[in-house]
C-alpha cells in the first residue's frame, strides 16, 4: 500500500514538530496534525509563559538552524540558588548553589519564551513539513505495512509510522492498548510573569515550601517567570484572586529581593501529576513527550525530557532508514524505548522524590535535607555532576542532535 509520508504526528505542540523538523531535515516525509491553529501561540503578546531550556535542548535547536533568531530572545540562566522557606517569612539562606563558570559549556541553561519558540518551529515547517493545523488524529488502523490515521476532517494519512506527541492524555496511547502508571501530587502550579525593580542577574531561584516549590526563572529584562506549586485547596482559592491580591499573597513567600514587584501577563494554572506510559512504543506506534511521561515541573526538566525523547528518535529512525530497515517496526523502534525509558522514568522518579522530601515541614527532615544539600554545594565534584545532569550533558548514550550534530 503506498504511503502519503513516512512518519505521521499526532500533536503540535512543541515536541512534535521539533521531531518533525529533525526527521524532514534528513529526508523523511513527515506529517504533523496538529489540533489548535497554526497562529494560535506564535502572536506578538506577551503572556508569560515560558521554559527552561538544557545546555543540550540549545545544542539540539542549534542543530535543527533555530538558535540564531532565538538567542537574542533569551535570558541566559548564569546561577541557580535554592533555598528553604516558609509561607510570610521569604526564604531562607540558600542551600545550594549552581554557578554556571564551574562546567565550561555557557549558561546553567536558558529560560525562552513560549511564543517565540512555538514561532521558529512554524516557520521551520512551512517548506518541508506537511502541517495540518484545527485538525486530530481521532482513530488509526494498523498493519504490517504501515498505519493510517483517520483526521477529524474525514480525511486519511497513510504513513509507516504514527508518533503519538498529543499530551499526558495521549489518544494515540489509548488507541494503542498501552496503560498509564502514576499519581496525582494535590497540588496545583500557578504560572504568572512579573516585572521588578531590581536586576535578577541572570539567577533562578528555587525556594521550597511545606506546601509546594516556587520557582522564580529570570526572563529578558527585569522580568522573571514564576512556576508556583501549591496544595490544590489553596491554589484554588489563590487563583480566584484579583491581580493585586495575587500578588499580596505571592510577595511574601520570596521576600524583596527583587524589589517591587507587578504582573506583566496573564495568569495561568494546571493540576500537577506523575503520568508514566508503561511502554513507548508498539508495532507502528512510538510516544516522546508528556505522552510518555508526566513530570512534575519542580525542576523545570519537562520539556527537555520531550527534546530527549526528541533526539533519540530520530536519530534511530533516520539511522534505520539509512540501513534500508522498515521505521515502523517494533525492533526498530525498541531500539529508541531501550534508550529513552531508563533516563526519563528515573528523572521523573527523581523529581517525584524531591517533591516529597521538600514538602514536609518535619524540622528534622528539614534540618536533615539542609545538610545534605549543603554538602553538596561544598563538594566540586559533586556540585558538578548535579549541574551537568541538570544541563542535559549527562545522557549516555548522547544522541548527535543533543550534542549540536546534525543528522
Amino acid at each position: 500500500m503506498k504511503h502519503d509520508v513516512d512518519v505521521l504526528i499526532a500533536g503540535g505542540g512543541l515536541n512534535g514538530p521539533t521531531l518533525a523538523l529533525a526527521l524532514a531535515g534528513a529526508g523523511l516525509r513527515v506529517a504533523v496534525v496538529d489540533p489548535r491553529p497554526a497562529d494560535a501561540r506564535a502572536d506578538e503578546g506577551f503572556d508569560g509563559r515560558a521554559y527552561a531550556l538544557a545546555v543540550a535542548s540549545q545544542r539540539l535547536l542549534a542543530a535543527l538552524g533555530l538558535w540564531g533568531d532565538l538567542a537574542e530572545k533569551c535570558q541566559p540562566i548564569r546561577q541557580v540558588k535554592a533555598s528553604q522557606g516558609q509561607p510570610g517569612e521569604g526564604a531562607a539562606p540558600f542551600f545550594l548553589h549552581f554557578d554556571s563558570a564551574e562546567i565550561e559549556e555557557g549558561p546553567v541553561g536558558y529560560m525562552l519564551e513560549d511564543r517565540f519558540l512555538y514561532r521558529a518551529l512554524l516557520g521551520g515547517m512551512t517548506d518541508n513539513v506537511d502541517h495540518r493545523s484545527g485538525l486530530s488524529v481521532i482513530d488509526h488502523d494498523t498493519d504490517d505495512s504501515g498505519v493510517t490515521g483517520h483526521l477529524s476532517d474525514g480525511s486519511r494519512i497513510r504513513a509507516r509510522l504514527l508518533i503519538g506527541a498529543d499530551g499526558r492524555g495521549s489518544g494515540v496511547a489509548r488507541r494503542a492498548g498501552i496503560a498509564r502508571r502514576g499519581w496525582d501530587y494535590g497540588q496545583t502550579a500557578l504560572v504568572a510573569a512579573i516585572d521588578h525593580d531590581h536586576d535578577h542577574q541572570g539567577i533562578a531561584q528555587q525556594y521550597f515550601m511545606p506546601t509546594g516549590p516556587l520557582a522564580i526563572l529570570p526572563l529578558p529584562g527585569n522580568r522573571s517567570s514564576v512556576v508556583w506549586s501549591e496544595t490544590r485547596e489553596n491554589a484554588t482559592a489563590i487563583a480566584v484572586l484579583s491581580d493585586r491580591d495575587f500578588l499580596d499573597v505571592l510577595r511574601p513567600r520570596f521576600g524583596e529581593y527583587l524589589g517591587e514587584v507587578s504582573l506583566a501577563g496573564r495568569r495561568f494554572s494546571y493540576p500537577l501529576s506523575l503520568s508514566l506510559a508503561e511502554r513507548y512504543v508498539v508495532a507502528r506506534v512510538a510516544l516522546v513527550g508528556d505522552a510518555a511521561h508526566g513530570v512534575h515541573p519542580v525542576a523545570g526538566q519537562g520539556l527537555n525530557l520531550g527534546l530527549r525523547d526528541v533526539a533519540a528518535l530520530a536519530e534511530t529512525l533516520v539511522d534505520a532508514a539509512r540501513r534500508g530497515e522498515d521505521i515502523g517496526a517494533i525492533n526498530v523502534l525498541e531500539r529508541y524505548q531501550g534508550w529513552r525509558r531508563f533516563d526519563a522514568t528515573s528523572l521523573a522518579l527523581g523529581m517525584d522524590a524531591v517533591n516529597q522530601i521538600f514538602g514536609t515541614d518535619n524540622p528534622l527532615i528539614r534540618a536533615a535535607r539542609g545538610l545534605g544539600m549543603g554538602a553538596v554545594t561544598a563538594i566540586p565534584s559533586l556540585r558538578r555532576g548535579f549541574m551537568r545532569q541538570a544541563a542535559g550533558l549527562s545522557v549516555d548514550p548522547m544522541p548527535r542532535l543533543l550534542t549540536g550534530r546534525a543528522l
